[in-house]
């Protein structure tokens, strides 16, 4: 059985989750059931650009704004552990609201990552107010995204964000594609690559407030699914940043980002899990009510065999964030196998679930009435952020021969 002990709090099997994050889990599922639940097919069929301030709101006021941030600054102090289990809840629902704070938690990764505790006082409490706050994390562009999500690959990164230093600030030029809250958020983390250096080898994370002259949001996109949160390009135009916004230093970028998406790709696995929970338990309500032969559909073997894969698969999916999400939280610097590996089963499981529950809905499952299609939809999105299937696989494989010093 898997071991989820944190330090302080004795968690016996995998079956139990410490009391503090089995109670924000359980009030997380009732806020995704009795107050999200009714808006999902509003939220997904507005149009692209629409952002529901109240929802998001009552997610403030619920405190998943400020989950990661300690209890010094404002925050509620949970880790990664607790944050996963409540994005799965909101994902089950809608996958979209749930990645709204699961953004500006990465864009205060960062932050927390710091260690800077000046920077960390000027930015962090301002998510504890009692307005919503949001963040978003600028890092992918139209010419650099993968590059910039592997380490060897940052010097062959082309076309990327330059900062040039000017006294005491830097002087940030470019643009960043599909961020997600990018329309919407306050501050962002930035990454930029530092003038006069090869591709993106000296990135170096910055903390913009986007109020700064010279930021430019551009349109939304109309992605296909996801649409509860906003994916928007961002343009650069001569911004000054001040030194003491720069996060780990000038070319500790490359370093920052990988830390972030090793932690967050727990997270992403949670929310994948989610969905692919949420298929799953639409597809069971179904094959319970719905009669074939004299009796319900799951007692024909050929569906209890299907739903019976489908919860194996989610259970999986389940454990493997879990297992990352606790080493996140108590391994430093936070894994690179673990997360990977949940990330790249999570997503998978997502897309095979949502088929087999379409599937065993038949044409209700294709009609967007039902919402089944929705969740098919929003599987597939899970696999493009926070690394791909092949840049999962790659991490995946060093951490797999780190230790052979003979190849």
């Amino acid at each position: 059985m898997l071991d989820l002990t944190v330090p302080g709090t004795a968690v016996p099997t995998f079956t139990s989750l410490p009391p503090h994050v089995e109670e924000l889990r359980d009030r997380v599922r009732a806020f995704a059931q009795e107050r999200l639940r009714p808006a999902v097919r509003r939220l997904d069929q507005a149009d692209a650009a629409d952002f529901d301030w109240e929802l998001v709101t009552e997610g403030h006021q619920l405190g998943l704004t400020r989950l990661v941030i300690s209890r010094q600054h404002g925050g509620l102090g949970y880790g990664e552990l607790g944050v996963a289990v409540a994005l799965e809840e909101l994902a089950a629902v809608d996958a979209g609201y749930a990645l709204v704070f699961g953004a500006t938690m990465l864009g205060q990764a960062p932050l927390l990552l710091s260690g800077d505790p000046a920077l960390q006082a000027r930015f962090l409490p301002l998510f504890a107010g009692d307005e919503p706050v949001l963040a978003c994390n600028a890092i992918t562009e139209d010419q650099a995204g993968c590059d910039l999500l592997i380490p060897e690959n940052a010097v062959h990164a082309r076309d990327v964000m330059r900062a040039r230093r000017d006294g005491d600030h830097y002087v940030l030029d470019g643009a960043k594609k599909f961020i997600t809250n990018g329309k919407v958020a306050r501050y962002a983390t930035v990454f930029a690559a530092v003038e006069g250096t090869p591709g993106a080898s000296a990135l170096t994370c910055f903390v913009v407030p986007l109020d700064s002259p010279g930021v430019e949001l551009g349109a939304v996109a109309d992605k296909m699914g996801y649409r509860a949160c906003l994916g928007t390009e961002m343009a650069f135009t001569g911004v000054r940043v001040p030194a003491e916004n720069v996060i780990g230093g000038e070319g500790g970028g490359v370093f920052v980002n990988v830390q972030q998406m090793n932690m967050a790709r727990a997270a992403v696995a949670a929310i994948s899990t989610g969905v692919a929970r949420g298929a799953l338990e639409l597809a069971r309500q179904w094959c319970g009510e719905r009669v074939q032969g004299g009796v319900p559909l799951y007692r024909h073997q050929f569906t209890a065999r299907k739903l019976a894969e489908m919860s194996m698969k989610v259970d999986a999916a389940r454990l493997l964030y879990l297992r990352a999400a606790q080493l996140a939280d108590t391994e430093i610097p936070a894994p690179a196998y673990e997360p990977a590996v949940a990330k790249l089963f999570a997503d998978r499981i997502a897309i095979e679930v949502a088929e087999e529950a379409m599937s065993l809905m038949g044409a209700r499952g294709y009609v967007r009435d039902w919402v089944m299609e929705k969740y098919l939809r929003e599987a597939l999105g899970a696999r493009i952020y926070e690394g791909t299937p092949e840049v999962l696989a790659l991490a995946i494989t060093e951490s797999l021969y780190a230790d052979d010093d003979d190849l």
